[in-house]
């Protein structure tokens, strides 16, 4: 008789794969926003507002970058996992 399968932790794991997908693909797009928001603004005040968080938004783009690196290293790693 084969051993009965670990559902629900495959489950805890997959749910928790979606949310890092979902914090980097946030993070991700904030940081793009801001870093494109000085080119896009059209009031004086608001470019030069978003020119100076421009170290946030490449802070939140590396940030998100490495929430995907991680995410596809976790599903490269449950990949190899799989019979």
């Amino acid at each position: 008789m084969p051993a009965p399968l670990d559902t629900p932790r495959q489950s805890t794991a997959r749910k928790a794969d979606k949310e890092l997908l979902f914090k980097g693909v946030t993070c991700a797009l904030i940081g793009l926003v801001i870093l494109l928001a000085p080119y896009v603004a059209r009031s004086d005040s608001v470019r030069d507002l978003m020119s100076q968080a421009a170290l946030v938004g490449w802070f939140a783009l590396v940030l998100g970058l490495a929430f995907g690196v991680q995410y596809g290293m976790r599903r490269a790693k449950a990949g190899r996992r799989q019979p």
